[in-house]
């Protein structure tokens, strides 16, 4: 089986285990924003099931499992042309799946609750300068209000495999209770 294939048929497998996973989630975001590797921009979006919360022991903690399914733009152009040649290169685009918690911190109604902390951990396919591996750790800071949602996110292999110029980006959604 060639490259592209192999590539094709993970992409399926990966958009129908997370449309099977989705179907049982208690919200829905739909993402998208531009992410940066040092000063250079491109498209990022991301599709977001968050499952019920669930207390942490006795704490004001509160966790909920979440799944992500992202995609990033390769980059071309001026500004990355010193990467271009270089392997991995800035082409490629990434499709990434990512699973992990999202953590709040009080009880519902107060003030502060919209507020969150994610990690996760994901596989991916093709390599950038940015992503240069095969399993990145993505970190969220953020804010989600009845249908909207405000994040700051990186994502980087933590210096595990070089290149790691990680990926950074500020992301907008539109969220959907079931």
């Amino acid at each position: 089986m060639d490259l592209k294939r192999a590539t094709r048929c993970l992409v399926a497998a990966a958009v129908f285990g997370f449309a099977s996973i989705s179907a049982s989630a208690q919200r829905i975001e739909v993402q998208g924003g531009r992410s940066y590797m040092d000063s250079h921009p491109t498209n990022a979006f991301f599709i977001e099931s968050i499952f019920s919360e669930a207390p942490i022991g006795q704490s004001r903690w509160t966790w909920a499992p979440d799944v992500s399914l992202g995609y990033i733009e390769g980059r071309e152009g001026q500004g990355v042309r010193r990467y271009q040649d270089a392997h991995p290169g800035t082409r490629d685009n990434v499709l990434l799946l990512a699973a992990g918690a999202r953590l709040h911190y009080g009880q519902i109604g107060d003030w502060y609750h919209p507020f969150f902390f994610s990690f996760q951990v994901a596989g991916q396919t093709g390599r950038t300068q940015a992503l240069s591996s095969g399993y990145e750790f993505v970190s969220t800071l953020g804010w989600q209000w009845k249908f909207l949602s405000l994040q700051v996110r990186h994502i980087s292999n933590g210096s595990f495999k070089e290149p790691n110029r990680g990926e950074t980006m500020a992301l907008v959604g539109l969220g959907f209770d079931f």
